[in-house]
């Protein structure tokens, strides 16, 4: 776990055991998908933020951006660490929902434990059709097309990948192909833009909307957005 922790806060990772009780603060991730107020008080935390930001009134930031912003990190927070562990050991883990827990505190980067049978070996679909479709399913139902939530999805990845890369750069070469791996599932095939070969650069289709939580809808764009020239 320390070597997951080194490569930056998204990767950090506690363990637990499923037959121990989860003990306040820790909760049971399954939650954010079963109970719709769990994922909506996520959402209002973050729309508060987003609102105090451009230092407008909450009503002005749309929900469907605040639900795809939440959606956006909590999918990184489980990507990363899940792609760390695939890098670092060559072998996937398999991290459904009823193996992981986490402490609703306010930010991307908020404690997170898996049970010790998601290391059991797995493929990078346990991740996709799992855990991350069924985030991606719970949070439509706020208004937000799939197709941006696929999208935030590919962001994640490309965006954990780049980070391992980062701070591992022997390792860069297998962060990428496990990016590679997720990018070519099918639930992500139509989510990247072709780039000119060589070039290192990463171009989603679609767009998190962030940049209309600004005041006028004028925020900055995100480096690999769709609407980014």
């Amino acid at each position: 776990m320390d070597q997951l922790a080194a490569l930056g806060p998204f990767f950090a990772l506690d363990t637990h055991h499923r037959d121990e009780p989860a003990r306040p603060p820790w909760q049971e991730l399954r939650t954010l998908v079963e109970d719709p107020a769990v994922l909506r008080e996520r959402v209002d935390g973050v729309r508060g933020h987003l609102a105090a930001a451009g230092g407008q009134a909450v009503a002005v930031v749309e929900l469907r951006v605040a639900a795809s912003v939440t959606q956006l990190g909590l999918t990184a927070r489980l990507v990363s660490p899940t792609l760390g562990v695939a890098v670092l050991s060559g072998r996937w883990p398999r991290p459904a929902l009823d193996l992981a827990r986490w402490q609703p505190v306010p930010g991307g980067a908020f404690p997170l434990s898996f049970d010790a049978a998601a290391f059991e070996p797995g493929t990078p679909d346990d991740l996709l059709a799992g855990p991350v479709r069924e985030l991606v399913l719970a949070t439509a139902g706020l208004s937000v097309s799939p197709k941006v939530l696929w999208g935030n999805v590919a962001s994640a990845v490309n965006g954990a990948a780049t980070v391992l890369a980062g701070a591992r750069p022997e390792l860069a070469a297998e962060a990428r192909a496990a990016a590679a791996l997720l990018l070519a599932h099918p639930l992500l095939r139509d989510t990247v833009a072709p780039v000119p070969p060589g070039t290192g650069r990463f171009r989603r289709r679609s767009c998190c909307l962030i940049y209309r939580a600004a005041p006028g809808g004028a925020g900055a764009l995100c480096g690999d957005c769709v609407l980014s020239r």
